[in-house]
């Protein structure tokens, strides 16, 4: 076929409609939800790019509106997990063997489909099955995944011009081979572009994958998937399955073909994947890439000499939007006593305004937690606090699961820094603040790196520059997402490339090169144009 170094489309990052009312978008979007509500849809698994129903039907249900039913998905077994296994790998070696281009035309044009004509129906299915508001579901759904698919396409190019240097007479080149065997993809309920890339990254670089999605988050996972299809992605590339994940861990890791897992999730199970493939390392082809991100207890660090209104602000914003069920989320805030009673109140301010309720009205700033469970989890931290003598709800406090699954925005001051709540992930709208002498900030940033064992985003703020600079060198290794008089959340693709250490993961860097630089096993080729033809070397001879 014809032959050419090709350039790549100018790549930008999709840029963020407003919603705001009388805005076409916002009408668009309103008629969509109204349209999903109106029915009970069918969800089945796609393998090998068939439809698969088992009749085994789980409820789809609006956290914010759980009286309310969306529709059914098709939950499986073992026997599915094992089908998609064989599945990728019978279509491994065409999608291997596909020119790059034509893989990253697929992508380029998934992109387009989800920032055009389907724009409307993933925010919608996003909004309501995972009870995000308008903005949270466009920044997420529409523009990183947009983003993931296209900035991976443009990484994949740089990463393909790696190529080493050659010597006269030699030349030498990289190969960037996909990995052999198939990824396995266990991806998470709160971002959908999360559960988008996971898959869609390795199988950019030549891989095939199993896709096993949150069962929160199973209709838009079926959407995403849809839109590839439509994009041109061959059967079998990636395999969609809805089953638990004990059930296609059983399975996933027992296989010899094996290759790698993209994660976003928990800490506890990503510790407990990582171990299982300790225990099989002997099976598998070869060594499986494991990439995860993980938990966060992320921090808002105050110095005395920051604007109290700034901190204020990056707390109700860090900590509420999305119901703090961001990686990100701001948890845990240090705050010098001389400022706190003007953060608490311009917080208190804030939040006497902020609305609480369901998605379908553009007004509520806080929508509903992501299930019972969850909220149960929050309910719970909430009741301790106030009956604790170690810790006190300074603001919010209420929940309510008649409707639907809302914790109200809530504020605890801690009395000890090591409080449960400064230390352990609650993935919900509750901010826990320890307060601290302006004379001690020393002090407290030792407790501040000690007191979690996560480091995935961090913010500080200060108006001293030699206090920034301090703090930025002193906190170094508390936050592979580091972030200086702002939020520590609305990481940006390829501005400001997301993933943390410790606790919190591998820091891979999702929509950058060094993300997919783990699906791929890059091959040294050395050719000699006029080869050798004795083996001596001038130092042998004689005189």
């Amino acid at each position: 076929m014809p032959k050419g170094v090709y350039r790549l489309p100018n790549i930008t990052n999709e840029p963020v409609r407003s919603y705001a009312p009388g805005s076409p978008e916002r009408a668009a979007l309103k008629a969509k939800l109204a349209e999903v509500r109106s029915k009970v849809v069918d969800l089945p698994m796609i393998i090998n790019g068939k439809e698969v129903r088992t009749g085994k039907l789980a409820d789809i249900r609006p956290p914010h509106d759980h009286g309310h039913l969306l529709g059914h998905y098709h939950q499986g077994g073992k026997e599915h997990v094992e089908a998609a296994i064989e599945a990728a790998l019978a279509a491994k070696p065409a999608w291997e063997a596909m020119n790059w281009e034509s893989r990253a035309a697929i992508f380029l044009k998934a992109a387009e489909l989800i920032a055009g004509p389907y724009r409307q129906l993933l925010n919608a299915v996003t909004m309501l099955g995972q009870s995000k508001n308008a903005y949270q579901a466009e920044i997420d759904c529409v523009c990183e995944l947009a983003d993931f698919y296209r900035f991976n396409v443009k990484n994949m190019y740089e990463l393909y011009q790696m190529q080493p240097n050659s010597s006269a007479g030699i030349w030498d080149r990289t190969v960037w081979r996909p990995l052999e065997g198939f990824v396995f993809a266990l991806t998470p309920f709160n971002f959908t572009s999360i559960a988008g890339n996971l898959p869609g990254a390795p199988a950019l670089m030549g891989n095939v994958c199993v896709w096993k999605p949150s069962k929160t988050a199973v209709y838009s996972a079926y959407v995403v998937m849809k839109i590839l299809q439509e994009a041109g992605l061959p059967d079998g590339v990636i395999n969609l399955v809805y089953c638990p994940g004990p059930t296609a861990s059983e399975v996933v890791f027992s296989h010899r073909e094996f290759a790698g897992i993209h994660f976003t999730g928990s800490t506890g199970v990503f510790n407990d994947i990582w171990a299982t493939i300790v225990r099989n390392i002997d099976k598998y082809r070869s060594y499986p890439r494991i990439v995860g991100e993980t938990g966060g207890k992320d921090y808002v660090f105050a110095d005395p000499t920051a604007s109290p209104q700034a901190v204020a602000t990056a707390l109700v914003r860090g900590a509420f939007e999305y119901q703090g069920q961001k990686c990100s989320a701001a948890s845990r805030a240090y705050i010098p006593s001389n400022m706190w009673d003007e953060v608490r109140r311009l917080m208190a301010e804030d939040l006497a305004e902020i609305r609480t309720g369901g998605v379908e009205d553009f007004r509520n700033f806080v929508n509903a937690v992501i299930d019972e469970a969850s909220y149960d989890k929050l309910a719970k931290a909430i009741e301790d606090a106030e009956a604790s003598p170690d810790a006190e709800v300074v603001l919010g406090g209420e929940h309510d699961k008649t409707k639907g699954y809302f914790i109200y925005p809530t504020v605890i001051e801690a009395k000890r820094p090591d409080y449960v709540t400064m230390r352990e992930e609650l993935f919900g709208p509750v901010l826990t603040v320890y307060v601290y002498e302006p004379e001690r900030m020393d002090e407290t940033i030792e407790l501040l790196d000690k007191g979690s064992a996560y480091a995935l985003t961090g913010a500080i703020f200060s108006n001293s520059r030699a206090n920034i600079e301090r703090l930025t060198e002193r906190l170094t290794h508390t936050a592979g997402n580091f972030y200086i008089n702002d939020k520590p959340t609305g990481a940006v693709v390829d501005q400001q490339p997301f993933g943390g250490g410790r606790a919190s993961g591998t820091n891979d860097k999702a929509g950058s090169v060094f993300n997919l630089l783990r699906w791929v096993s890059p091959q040294c080729i050395k050719e000699t144009f006029i080869p050798a033809t004795s083996y001596m070397y001038p130092n042998f001879l004689e005189e």
